[in-house]
């Protein structure tokens, strides 16, 4: 695309699944700057700190530009001819099974549906598998289960009509702000509306719960278990909607009674007077929703979870309904396209069944394949272990970093690195995953990239592109359309635009469908480019209100005037983009009609099982998470300074009683270790650990740190249903690592290389910052900064007293600091903010130098603190002075400092400086 004039842009964050409207205004010198979008439905306006900083992460430092093979440049042609030839040839001597791919939750959904298409359909295998099952694949396995398809019943709306809300393993205010927004923004409407909070930690989510349930890992089946027997010996059941609309009551409550109150409280860890409260509130509260995520995906029980919490809801025919309704959230922005598309190894385009043989000839029929693949292909952790064991000779991974992500993630990266035919798509030249690549294809990024994606309230939203793509990076779907074509392929992917694929998704959506399938968007089937383009957000189903209309053509008017005509609209085109009017949110299952062959739910009979991972060697549980700034493996976010100085380097959790027993201190570095390997991390002593457990963050790889792949720590051990693996429950140890010396440096060069035990980068305004940590103290200090800041012309100025450990070292390039390093026999004091602040001021004089190798503000140089507000850039310190000047609420506080006032993810922390003169978060 071309940039000429300044304009603004409608689009969608590439973030996690709650798929809020993102503005982009490119202004006429190509600056960008974002801002929510007040008329999209999911956020009206609203964006978390990470949208807010998308304009920070747009930038082409790091890009994958050209194709590379084997490390050296390559053009499109040969790299693609490599590829398609490679495939082609290892299917034929080997068979369709020996190669696979695995894709993305940040494909937009034209790119999944061409990769599933290309390798179901084509190749014939279901090989085809996605980060996503490591996300919601319960959730997909227990929604089958009960309602016979991947359906989520609710909608966003319903978070604020219910009178009750229970949150399940799930901090919506980190992982999902602006959802967290809108129910504290109801709740402030309606003070009476009731939040609970099952969780193991004191998440910031507990600070708007009027409850907090710090369960026991895995007791999720037991609590929920232990409510339908409650509701049963309670009278609390919707007996109609049991008889009318649902199968296997008596048998689920049957499995349920075998557990009392006492049995549930011992395999939760709650006392029965907390049942009882919650229970008691659960039963008479007819307008409830219980939103989940993570905490019940991410488990070896993580089906069954799910299961207990649907029983519930059907047992009291609190589904479907205004402000009722179980609610998965989805981490990703794009799993729910994924799952529409059939991403996943064991299912089919369109929500068919694999298992289903109409469903694999009507597929077969509508893509005119030559074979539509049998049988469920492996799921992430089997196809990483299959690449290990050699069954599959050829990988191509697209948009993610398995390397980091997937559990037991050393011998996932053992396994690419074994295989021989490894294909890489990736928006970035260096990551843990893509130096292992023999092909490297350039994707376009967000900003660049033309598609749709679907949200965890089943809305289907445009990513329209604002800049031009970069060097020769291509999008995904036109890179898997050209490796298809060039296999022989290339009637079935003649596709020209991201607008006909979709059209062709849409049409296979009501292909034969007749209410057959819920995912239906066949009212789309004839959408062309000038349609597509304007596309305003939209919830599924939305079916064509005439015949079939593929491959019959567009309707006069085109399919927006088709969809006008059956109750929605169109209005405006500026900024670019189409808004609409929203028709009436679409919820299922109110009256029924499931999609079972009876038209029944499934009640799913469960007798809960408790688990011990723990033992001698290994006494701790390990659960990993996502923090409030970051996402993902930090390929977005990394680039950010303002995302970067919340938290800046890996941390664990650690409650006070353990980290006393295990002789930690706060800002100590520690050990993590189980049978697999281990990580060094920051330590956090907190009260919002629950005590023999800890808390780590996955986020950091090797490009961010020495030693901080989490995942290299947690067990290749699997849902038996979904196949999701158990990150949140790991048999784990702590020690401290004795360090020599403690370092932290600024430098406005990034370090190449480090000789450090412990090392941890993060953006800052003008350069970067660095957290250091060495077994021992006998190191030449001066030549280590010459080292790390690479500046062998700078003028040095330097202190050091040996005896007491402490050397101060900064280097001047002019007037400007090239560099700053802060050695101290333990954690080193200097404030962070303050240091990295230096990067991008003059130092003309001997006494400004001099204040930074004494590594203090002067007193006109107030120092803001650890930084609590992102969006805002408003440290700890400055929260504490307005406390201190009479700001004694989060509202007073945002009033006088802005902080808490955009995406409100900081709010918990504002409110806990007020209250306990602390913050509540690693620096």
């Amino acid at each position: 695309m071309e940039i000429d004039a300044a304009r603004e842009v409608r689009t969608t964050c590439p973030y996690c699944g709650v798929g809020c409207g993102v503005l982009a205004k490119i202004a006429a010198d190509g600056q960008v700057s974002v801002r929510g979008d007040p008329d999209h439905p999911a956020n009206f306006g609203r964006l978390c700190s990470k949208g807010s900083a998308l304009a920070e992460t747009i930038d082409l430092d790091g890009r994958l530009l050209h194709p590379q093979i084997h490390d050296r440049p390559a053009g499109w042609n040969e790299a693609l001819d490599l590829v398609a030839s490679t495939f082609r040839h290892t299917i034929a001597e080997h068979g369709p099974d020996a190669v696979a791919f695995y894709v993305s939750g940040q494909l937009l959904t034209e790119d999944y549906y061409l990769a599933n298409k290309l390798m179901k359909g084509f190749v014939g295998s279901a090989n085809i598998d996605t980060n996503s099952r490591l996300c919601m694949a319960s959730s997909v396995a227990g929604h089958r289960r009960a309602f016979g398809s991947d359906t989520v019943p609710g909608t966003y709306e319903d978070l604020e009509l219910a009178d009750l809300i229970v949150l399940v393993g799930s901090n919506l205010a980190w992982c999902h702000p602006v959802l967290y927004q809108r129910i504290a923004a109801a709740r402030e409407k309606r003070p009476e509306m009731k939040i609970v909070l099952v969780d193991p930690r004191r998440t910031m989510t507990s600070d708007i719960a009027d409850m907090h349930l710090a369960i026991a890992p895995d007791g999720d089946v037991a609590l929920f278990t232990g409510l339908l027997a409650w509701l049963g010996q309670h009278n609390a059941l919707d007996r109609a909607y049991i008889t009318a609309h649902t199968a296997g009551f008596g048998q689920a409550l049957f499995a349920a009674s075998t557990l009392d109150l006492a049995g549930v409280a011992a395999a939760t860890g709650l006392s029965e007077d907390q049942l009882s409260r919650f229970y008691s509130l659960f039963a008479r509260t007819e307008k409830t929703v219980t939103v989940y995520s993570q905490g019940v995906n991410q488990s070896s029980q993580g089906t069954d979870k799910v299961n207990a919490i649907i029983n519930c809801h059907l047992a009291t025919g609190r589904i479907g309904k205004a402000g009722a309704g179980p609610f998965s959230v989805t981490g990703q922005p794009n799993a729910m396209g994924g799952r529409e598309v059939g991403g996943m190894a064991n299912m089919l385009a369109a929500h068919m069944d694999i298992e289903n043989p109409g469903h694999r000839e009507r597929l077969q029929r509508f893509w005119k394949a030559p074979a539509i693949a049998g049988e469920p292909g492996l799921k992430a952790v089997e196809m990483f272990k299959a690449v290990a064991d050699g069954r599959i000779k050829a990988l191509w991974i697209m948009a993610t970093n398995p390397v980091d992500s997937m559990p037991d993630a050393g011998a996932v990266e053992a396994a690419i690195k074994a295989c021989p035919f490894v294909v890489v798509s990736d928006v970035l030249a260096e990551t843990d995953t893509v130096r292992h690549a023999h092909v490297r294809l350039p994707a376009t990024a967000w900003g660049e990239k033309d598609g749709t994606v679907t949200n965890s309230e089943r809305r289907i939203s445009r990513q329209r592109p604002f800049l031009a793509a970069p060097g020769e990076a291509r999008p995904d779907w036109w890179i898997i359309a050209e490796v298809a074509r060039r296999m022989g392929f290339g009637e079935a992917f003649a596709h020209e635009s991201p607008a006909g694929i979709f059209a062709e998704h849409a049409a296979l959506s009501g292909f034969e469908n007749d209410g057959e399938r819920d995912f239906d968007i066949s009212a789309y089937a004839a959408i062309d480019v000038e349609d597509y383009e304007g596309l305003a957000p939209f919830h599924w189903p939305a079916p064509s209100p005439g015949p079939p209309l593929w491959p019959a053509g567009r309707p006069e008017g085109g399919a927006q005037a088709q969809l006008q005509s059956e109750g929605g609209a169109q209005a405006g085109t500026r900024p670019e983009g189409a808004t609409s009017i929203e028709r009436q949110p679409t919820r299922f299952f109110a009256d029924g009609n499931f999609y079972t062959p009876d038209r029944k739910a499934r009640f799913i009979a469960l007798r809960p099982t408790v688990e011990t991972r723990i033992t001698a060697a290994f006494p701790l549980v390990l659960n990993t998470g996502r923090i409030r700034d970051h996402w993902h493996t930090m390929t977005r976010t990394g680039k950010s300074p303002r995302l970067s100085q919340h938290i800046a380097e890996p941390f664990v959790e650690i409650h006070p009683e353990d980290a006393q027993l295990y002789g930690i201190g706060d800002a100590d570095i520690a050990r993590v270790s189980t049978p697999r390997g281990d990580v060094l991390v920051r330590v956090l002593v907190t009260t919002r650990q629950r005590p023999g457990s800890l808390f780590a963050p996955m986020h950091w790889t090797d490009q961010f740190a020495a030693r901080g792949r989490l995942d290299t720590l947690t067990a290749s051990l699997t849902d038996p249903v979904s196949g999701q693996p158990a990150l949140k429950h790991v048999a784990a140890r702590i020690e401290k690592f004795t360090a020599g010396a403690f370092g932290f440096a600024v430098t406005r060069k990034r370090p190449v290389t480090m000789a450090a035990d412990y090392w941890a980068t993060a953006r800052c305004r003008g350069g970067w910052r660095v957290e250091l940590a060495f077994a021992n103290d006998d190191i030449d200090w001066t030549a280590f900064a010459g080292s790390l800041f690479d500046a062998a012309d700078a003028e040095m100025l330097a202190y050091h007293d040996r005896e007491a450990g402490q050397h101060r070292i900064a280097a001047f390039q002019g007037e400007h600091l090239a560099g700053a390093l802060f050695i101290a026999p333990g954690p080193v004091a200097v404030s962070r903010g303050w240091a990295a602040e230096q990067l991008g001021e003059v130092h003309a004089s001997q006494r400004e130098r001099f204040r930074i190798v004494a590594g203090r503000a002067g007193a006109e140089r107030p120092d803001a603190g650890a930084t609590v507000c992102s969006c805002f850039n408003i440290g700890v310190n400055q929260i504490t002075a307005a406390v201190a000047a009479g700001c004694n609420s989060v509202e007073a506080i945002g009033a006088t400092l802005k902080a808490g006032t955009n995406c409100g993810s900081c709010r918990s922390e504002i409110r806990a400086i007020i209250t306990n003169g602390r913050v509540q978060a690693a620096e």
